[in-house]
C-alpha cells in the first residue's frame, strides 16, 4: 500500500514534504475545483507505482534502468513537451522532488528529482530493494469499451490525443476472464456491479457486449449501452480477468460522471467492499452526493475500511491541500460548497417558484 507521497515544486503543488506530505489510507477521496491538480495527483500516483511494477519484470535492473523507466512513464502519462515542464513555474531553473513511501518503506520506497530544463532525465536518490508485485489500474474519465476494437494497436502505432493511461487500460481489458471459480471476496462486489449493469459483461472476438438478463434485450453491443453503464462495465471486467488484485491499487478519475445517483449508491458500496478485501483505492470527485453516500456507509456501522479525504484549493500562493479522515473536517470543499448553497437557496424559494422549477 502507498502510505504517503512527498512532492515539491510539482506542477501546481509547491511544498508537501515532511509533516506536510500527503498521507494515504485504504480508500482515498480527492475533491476540489477544476485546475487544483486532482487529476495530476492521481496520475502521479499511477506513474510512480506502475514504474515500480515495470521494474519487477524488466530484464535490466539497477539505478540507471529505473531512472529511465520513471522518466519515460512520467512523460507518457502527463504528455508534457519535456519532463522539466512538470516543474512548478518559478524564478530560476527550479527542481522537482518526489518521494513515494509504502507500508514496507525499506522495501518499496524510493525518491527522485528532475530539473526544470530536463528533457527526459531524472536523478534517483533512494533506490528500492523490491518492486511492487501487482500493477496498479488507472481508469480515466472517458470510457473505452465502446472504442475498444483496435484501440490499443492504434495508440501504439499512431499519434492520438490519449495519454498512456488509456493504452495501459486497453491492454488490461484485452486479457480474458480467469478460469475457475471466483474468489469469495469478489462475489459481493461482482453481484453489486452486475446489478448495476443489468447483466454480465462479455468480450467476444475483440468486442465487448452486455449479456442482459432482460430477455427482451438479450445481447447488446456495448456502444448501444449508456456511458455510465459502460464505465461500470470496465471495472467489472477488470475484476473478472484478475487485473484488480487484493493487494493492488485502483485509481479512478471521476467515476460518477454520467452516472445516475441510484447507480452511485451501488458503486460506493462496491468500492468499499473492494477496499475491505485489500485493494487500495484513489478517486477524484466533484460529487457531493457520492461523498455523502460514503459517509452514510460509515455511519451505518461499516468502520472496517479507513477513509482519507483530500480537499484541494487554489490560492495566490499555489494549491493548498487539507487532509482529514472525514469530509466534515475538510476546509476547502470548493465546488461542493456550491451544491450545499444551491440546496439552501432552493428550500428558501417560495412554493410557486419551486413548482416553476419542477415544471
Amino acid at each position: 500500500m502507498l502510505e504517503s507521497l512527498s512532492l515539491r515544486h510539482f506542477t501546481v503543488f509547491d511544498d508537501f514534504f515532511g509533516d506536510k506530505r500527503l498521507k494515504f489510507s485504504h480508500l482515498n477521496v480527492i475533491v476540489g475545483e477544476n485546475g487544483t491538480g486532482k487529476s495530476h495527483l492521481l496520475k502521479l500516483v499511477y506513474a510512480l507505482t506502475i514504474a515500480s511494477h515495470i521494474m519487477k519484470d524488466s530484464p535490466r535492473q539497477g539505478k540507471e534502468e529505473m531512472q529511465r523507466v520513471l522518466a519515460d512513464k512520467m512523460v507518457r502519462v502527463f504528455q508534457p513537451d519535456s519532463l522539466g515542464r512538470l516543474v512548478s513555474r518559478q524564478r530560476g531553473r527550479g527542481r522537482c522532488d518526489l518521494a513515494a513511501i509504502f507500508d514496507q518503506p525499506n522495501e518499496y520506497g524510493f525518491s527522485f528529482s528532475f530539473a526544470g530544463n530536463s528533457k527526459t532525465e531524472v536523478r534517483l536518490d533512494d533506490f528500492p530493494r523490491e518492486y511492487l508485485p501487482e500493477a496498479p489500474v488507472f481508469i480515466p474519465t472517458r470510457e473505452i469499451l465502446s472504442i475498444f476494437p483496435g484501440f490499443a494497436a492504434a495508440l501504439e502505432t499512431r499519434e492520438l490525443a490519449f495519454d498512456e493511461t488509456y493504452l495501459d487500460l486497453a491492454k488490461r481489458l484485452a486479457l480474458p476472464p480467469r478460469k475457475g471459480a471466483k474468489p469469495s471476496s469478489e462475489s459481493g462486489m461482482l453481484s453489486l456491479l452486475e446489478e448495476i449493469l443489468g447483466g454480465k459483461i462479455h468480450l467476444e472476438r475483440g468486442r465487448f457486449y452486455l449479456l442482459s438478463e432482460d430477455s427482451g434485450t438479450g445481447k447488446l453491443e456495448i456502444p448501444l449501452v449508456a456511458e455510465g453503464i459502460r464505465k461500470v462495465g470496465m471495472l467489472t471486467y477488470l475484476l473478472l480477468n484478475g487485473s484488480l488484485k487484493d493487494r493492488g491499487i485502483l485509481i479512478w478519475d471521476e467515476p460518477e460522471t454520467n452516472c445516475h445517483p441510484r447507480m452511485m449508491v451501488s458503486l460506493a458500496k462496491a468500492l468499499v467492499l473492494m477496499a475491505q478485501r485489500g485493494t487500495q483505492i484513489f478517486r477524484a470527485t466533484h460529487s457531493l452526493f457520492f461523498l455523502r453516500e460514503l459517509a452514510i456507509i460509515r455511519w451505518q456501522g461499516d468502520q472496517s475500511v479507513p477513509f482519507r479525504y483530500f480537499g484541494l484549493e487554489r490560492t495566490k500562493e499555489g494549491v493548498l491541500v487539507d487532509q482529514a479522515d472525514s469530509p466534515e473536517e475538510l476546509d476547502p470543499l470548493g465546488l461542493l460548497d456550491e451544491d450545499i448553497q444551491q440546496t439552501e437557496r432552493y428550500f428558501e424559494a417560495s412554493g410557486e417558484e419551486k413548482n416553476a422549477l419542477l415544471e
